[in-house]
């Protein structure tokens, strides 16, 4: 029985290390890990990505997205977090003609090896702990710029010999106004359930609700976009739901280099330590597309507790 207490506060301490883009008091699931952004691109725009294009790692974000690709595409990245905590993704995404786009992606992390001890400090030796996420998703048109989208994904974790898996569904919508060169997105991410729960325990998907707007303004280089993130959630009061806000940019330098910089409120608030947040809730990064190939990088700050660096590797195909 202690050896089963001391696996539930150690996934505990792995949830909150692996999730600090996404802290939230409150918050109780062994998925944390669905919150955290994927993508280096999507990271520096500080997760404000419900209503970009032209991605294949939309497919994590709001899978409407996919039927806006012009051309296959797929997506690898890594993640740095704190600790020795790692983890990376794959994705990609075509158009099948006649039927619509469709799209495939794995989130993975790892979180190391650890000793395990029982309440008194002895040695039980050595266990390790890691999380997955296999995601397939479909994207077709209602009418002319108006796309919708939905994706199954299962959902597996295990520490020290015991697991835990989830089945879940993810849907969204995309419309977009050429003439503005606005777009507009909503997206509904992680609804599901359980199949098997560590140690007995029922714990929730992080369900998620979001919207958002981007625009490129005439006259200028900048992607803008806005999201409203976790408008599902339980807040005090309805003005609340819009303190979750995440704000990111994307300046088109040349054709081949992008500036990027992003802001979330809702991790500023999280992860403020007494009276300073330090840049916790900033992110920043850059992207180099040479046409068949896309590098990104983003750092995004959590203030006093540390950084996490990402980096993406895309082509076209």
């Amino acid at each position: 029985m202690a050896r089963g207490l001391v696996r539930r506060k150690v996934w505990t301490m792995l949830c909150l290390a692996a999730a600090g883009a996404s802290l939230n008091a409150g918050t109780n699931t062994t998925y944390t890990f669905l919150r955290s952004d994927v993508s280096a691109r999507a990271a520096a725009l500080a997760g404000s990505f419900v209503s970009v294009t032209n991605d294949p790692n939309m497919l994590f974000y709001n899978v409407a997205g996919l039927g806006t690709l012009d051309v296959p595409r797929g997506s690898v990245g890594f993640f740095k977090h704190l600790l020795d905590i790692n983890s990376g993704y794959v994705s990609y995404s075509q158009a099948l003609e006649d039927i619509g786009h469709v799209g495939a992606g794995i989130i993975y992390t790892n979180y190391g090896s650890f000793t395990e001890t029982d309440e008194a400090g002895n040695d039980l030796g050595s266990f390790s702990a890691s999380d997955l996420s296999f995601a397939v998703g479909y994207s077709n048109e209602i009418e002319k710029n108006l796309t919708y989208g939905a994706s199954v994904k299962f959902i597996y974790s295990s520490i020290a010999g015991v697991s835990s898996s989830a089945i879940a569904a993810d849907a969204g919508i995309l419309y977009l106004i050429p003439d503005s060169r606005i777009s507009l997105g909503a997206s509904i991410r992680n609804l599901g359930t359980q199949l098997s729960r560590y140690l007995g325990t029922h714990e929730d998907l992080p369900l998620d609700v979001t919207i958002g707007g981007s625009i490129v303004p005439r006259g200028l280089p900048l992607l803008l976009s806005v999201n409203l993130h976790r408008l599902n959630d339980d807040v005090p009061s309805f003005i609340d739901k819009f303190k979750g806000f995440s704000v990111g940019g994307e300046f088109t330098l040349s054709k081949v280099v992008q500036l990027r910089f992003g802001y979330d409120n809702a991790r500023r608030k999280d992860l403020k330590l007494g009276t300073s947040a330090g840049l916790a809730g900033f992110s920043a990064g850059f992207g180099i597309n040479t046409g068949d190939y896309r590098i990104d990088y983003a750092i995004s700050s959590l203030g006093k507790i540390g950084n996490f660096h990402r980096i993406s590797v895309g082509s076209t195909f």
